[in-house]
């Protein structure tokens, strides 16, 4: 894709569309009657944030103004990910008998690049989660994970994905227990919440994968490009803050961490006993306030987050080993790795009269287990793409059987579309990012064909995955800019159609 000319234009936005080469700037003056408006308008510093696409202004915050005059400065990234742009073409031209998959992919899998990337003076990258204007640890590692394979051969890409590590190292050093944070110190986010958080903090909701897919990505990162000047004095520090963290949590009674917050809108917003959370007993596992969902557990214990935190602790061992040649940071991981391990198996495993030996969703440690699943990944339904086991594992083939089916209070069916919701979202509505995983982390690939199509048939014309759709009317969906999903569902096309045109295709996953 061709550079827009360098200075910034004060009214209107240059095209960053990959369909064709961006020309002139699109005025916006009289330019908003009849527009396709699919995506939502953000702020960030005071400035508007619009991307265009195709030959129509993209934005969910305005509908049909003929006479609206309004200004917006660029602040796009200029650069040119030049293997991103060169994969996108060449998918193009492989799904040419499948015009509506092509038509998604092209949306979807640059999105993230072109509507949520900023990239800072200080050399970091802060990759926020598309219509909230705030960087989630989660969120932001997954948004570039489709590019992984490529950033070898892509100094542009290099350059995002390595300093979007150091800025969540940055992060965590600032606050290990928030799951999400501002660009800039302002205060901004859910400022009621106690106790007060920092000024870099949007939100301070402790969640076990937060600390692990910082991890995760870094030595994602490395397995995909060698580079090892990303292991700055900061990014090595982060990995004995998110071991540190874990043992603290692991004997969460005794933890210092609290979050409540007044007057939520829903009790899920919050945790009970004055902000601790419902009683843990000492299981081995380490503890977690919320669900990758932004939701209170109901049992401290997140068996997908302790899964995961077992494979990125290898991860860690293995980095402490090879590169940093730190063998006790290296035995401290995998002394916490076996600790977390036997406390899934023991407290973990269910036995169901219908599926058989399972894993749990959450458990206490006191004998109480919560059996669902939830579309934010970490989940059970991710468990092979996480790397914790096989899709052919005997305990995980039941817990798949159980998760897509009426037994998982959140597995919904409607005229157009099965699959898995959240309670985080209104009952009845089936999450994109379940699709994906469930295709994924599927071996059946008339079952992958068929959650490629359900996907792109319920982006409710707009082409772009959303958080949530209604099964039986998908142009009624939740948040129609979440780059995850949009990102999510390009890897997905990639692992099913596009495996031989990436180089090291491999490379990167931890399967």
């Amino acid at each position: 894709m061709a550079r827009p000319p360098p200075h910034r234009p004060d009214t209107g936005l240059y095209s960053l569309g990959w369909k064709r080469s961006p020309a002139d700037p699109v005025v916006l003056s009289g330019q908003l009657s009849g527009a396709m408006l699919l995506e939502a308008l953000a702020t960030l510093d005071g400035q508007g944030l619009l991307r265009c696409s195709g030959e129509h202004a993209v934005t969910g915050a305005f509908h049909s103004f003929p006479s609206l005059t309004l200004r917006f400065t660029f602040t796009g990234d200029l650069m040119d990910y030049p293997s991103v742009h060169r994969l996108s073409s060449e998918m193009q031209r492989h799904l040419h008998g499948q015009p509506q998959l092509a038509r998604t992919f092209a949306q979807c899998f640059p999105n993230t690049l072109e509507t949520t990337v900023r990239l800072l003076d200080d050399g970091t990258s802060f990759v926020f989660t598309g219509d909230i204007p705030a960087m989630w640890l989660r969120d932001s590692s997954a948004q570039v994970s489709p590019y992984l394979p490529l950033a070898r051969h892509d100094p542009d890409l290099r350059r995002l994905i390595s300093g979007l590590i150091r800025r969540q190292a940055g992060y965590l050093a600032t606050d290990p227990y928030a799951n999400a944070f501002n660009a800039q110190p302002d205060g901004s986010g859910h400022t009621g919440d106690l106790p007060p958080q920092g000024s870099w903090v949007w939100e301070r909701k402790f969640e076990l994968d937060s600390l692990c897919y910082p991890v995760s990505l870094l030595w994602r990162y490395w397995q995909a490009t060698d580079d090892r000047s990303v292991f700055t004095p900061g990014v090595v520090r982060m990995l004995d803050i998110v071991l540190g963290v874990m043992r603290t949590e692991q004997r969460h009674e005794t933890s210092p961490y609290r979050f409540e917050r007044p007057d939520p809108l829903l009790p899920s917003d919050t945790l009970p006993r004055g902000g601790r959370g419902s009683p843990v007993g000492f299981t081995g596992m380490v503890w977690s306030g919320f669900r990758p969902s932004d939701d209170a557990c109901t049992y401290g214990y997140l068996l997908p987050a302790n899964m995961f935190a077992v494979v990125v602790l290898g991860q860690l061992a293995q980095m402490a080993k090879e590169v940093l040649d730190d063998q006790e940071l290296a035995t401290r991981a995998l002394t916490l790795q076996a600790e977390i391990e036997r406390g899934i198996q023991t407290h973990g495993v269910v036995e169901h009269s219908t599926y058989g030996r399972m894993y749990a969703y959450e458990t206490d440690g006191l004998g109480h287990h919560l059996l669902m699943d939830d579309a934010n990944v970490p989940s059970l339904l991710s468990i092979p793409y996480l790397g914790y086991r096989p899709a052919d594992d005997p305990i995980y083939r039941n817990t798949r059987r159980f998760v897509l089916s009426p037994d998982n209070p959140y597995f919904f069916q409607g005229r157009q579309a099965a699959g898995v919701g959240s309670p985080h979202t209104p009952g009845g509505l089936i999450w994109p990012i379940a699709l994906a995983m469930q295709g994924l982390t599927s071996t059946d690939p008339q079952e992958q064909s068929r959650l490629l199509d359900t996907l792109c048939a319920t982006t409710g014309g707009t082409d772009y995955m959303h958080e949530s759709f209604h099964p039986d009317a998908p142009t009624h969906f939740t948040r129609p800019w979440f780059a995850w999903a949009n990102s999510l569902f390009a890897e997905f096309v990639l692992h099913v159609k596009g495996r031989n045109l990436i180089p090291d295709a491999h490379a990167g996953r931890a399967l």
